[in-house]
């Protein structure tokens, strides 16, 4: 089937305007994603690419370049938009919409106050226990030079009924540097769910012949006082640990990289970022295109997944992965974004990030453990990145309700 035997739908396409204008056009149906210059609000689905995270990158990229050359031949604006998974062999959801409109960046001004908090009870899986046992596993394969880094995460389970244009906005008004998104997921067991997040990190960006990719790995929880939030942001950017864990992100981001680019810079060293709930170690890797028919869907997707999601060496990591944490990612680590028929695009890790339904949601955090990590204080930066989504949807947990 032809992609105009697909759709008789034409795209349209808007003229820009200001972001506070599209987040007031979002629905549970619609799809967007607000980067720190652009945000773009996506009606209706033309046509579904059927892509599985199996073969090689350039394979997937290829497929995907050649449905949007059909859907510009067709008279579609051509863009696909959506979500990658974590795991290679699972499912894609990429689509491309029917009306797209764009607008600048911008979108401190989004909402008012805070709401009032509701408390919830939630589920975490694998347990908090269990998690902690988890980490003290990947610790003994890293002295055992199996490893040198694992990223372990957990979910959490709540029951809530929640208003998601309300949380898109507050997430986007909080952290109006990130990568705000939100894409509406096949329908599972006749329920309704989006994904939902605000995630700091730049996977990969491509703009004309300009590369950029923002990894970051090496976090701390941000503190409620003043001096000594300072002084844990001072202590991240000298600890060996962090400083550790994070070179081997950049060196396999870089790696990954050089073959695209005839050139390359990569900062000796990191800086620090802030989140509303945490201080990272950040990189900015800059590049300049070798061939202008490399896509940004291809260079994401030869990326994927870095050390900062996964670990390091790659196929051990996923493999103690796959063994020890209990629970399908899905699409939490993935990533989430939009490729153009130019080839320009925006992909972020897809982090800080919830599936939302009518009824439920599932919440997602992990943390990268290396030789010096503690049980504990990775337990500890999970909960402080739960905090993102948890605040912006207005909720506290029942402590006794905790698994």
């Amino acid at each position: 089937m032809s992609f105009v035997q697909q759709t008789q739908l034409a795209q349209s396409f808007s003229e820009p305007c200001g972001p506070q204008v599209l987040f007031t056009h979002y629905h549970r149906d619609a799809c967007m994603f607000a980067s720190p210059g652009q945000t773009l609000l996506a009606h209706g689905v033309a046509a579904t690419l059927p892509l599985v995270m199996s073969g090689s990158p350039a394979a997937l990229a290829g497929h995907a370049a050649a449905f949007l050359r059909q859907a510009s031949e067709a008279g579609h604006a051509g863009w696909l938009i959506g979500a990658i998974p974590f795991l290679p062999g699972a499912a894609a959801h990429l689509f491309i919409p029917e009306h797209v409109e764009l607008a600048g960046g911008g979108r401190a001004a989004l909402v008012g106050g805070p709401r009032p908090v509701r408390t919830v009870a939630a589920r975490s899986e694998p347990a908090e226990a269990v998690y902690e046992q988890n980490v003290s596993r990947a610790l003994e394969r890293i002295a055992d030079g199996k490893l040198q880094k694992v990223v372990l995460s957990r979910s959490l389970h709540i029951q809530a009924e929640l208003d998601q244009a309300e949380l898109l906005q507050t997430l986007a008004s909080r952290n109006p540097l990130g990568y705000t998104y939100a894409i509406p997921l096949p329908t599972a067991n006749g329920e309704r769910r989006s994904l939902i997040g605000a995630s700091p990190e730049l996977l990969l960006a491509r703009h004309g012949n300009r590369v950029i990719s923002n990894p970051l790995a090496g976090s701390i929880p941000h503190s409620s006082d003043p001096a000594e939030d300072r002084q844990r942001a001072e202590n991240l950017l000298r600890s060996p640990k962090d400083l550790h864990e994070h070179a081997l992100v950049v060196e396999a981001v870089a790696e990954a990289l050089r073959p695209y680019c005839t050139d390359l810079l990569v900062p000796e060293a990191p800086s620090l970022l802030s989140t509303p709930t945490m201080w990272h170690l950040s990189t900015e890797v800059t590049g300049t295109l070798r061939d202008p028919a490399t896509t940004s869907l291809e260079l994401a997707l030869a990326l994927h997944p870095t050390p900062a999601v996964g670990g390091y060496p790659t196929a051990e990591a996923r493999e103690f992965i796959q063994a020890f944490e209990g629970f399908d990612r899905g699409f939490f680590t993935g990533l989430v974004g939009w490729c153009n028929a130019q080839g320009d695009g925006e992909w972020a890790v897809t982090i800080r990030c919830a599936e939302v339904g009518e009824q439920s949601s599932t919440l997602y955090a992990g943390a990268g453990i290396v030789a010096g990590s503690e049980p504990a204080l990775e337990l500890a930066e999970t909960a402080a990145k739960l905090r993102t989504m948890l605040g912006a949807m207005g909720l506290a947990l029942a402590e006794e309700n905790r698994a």
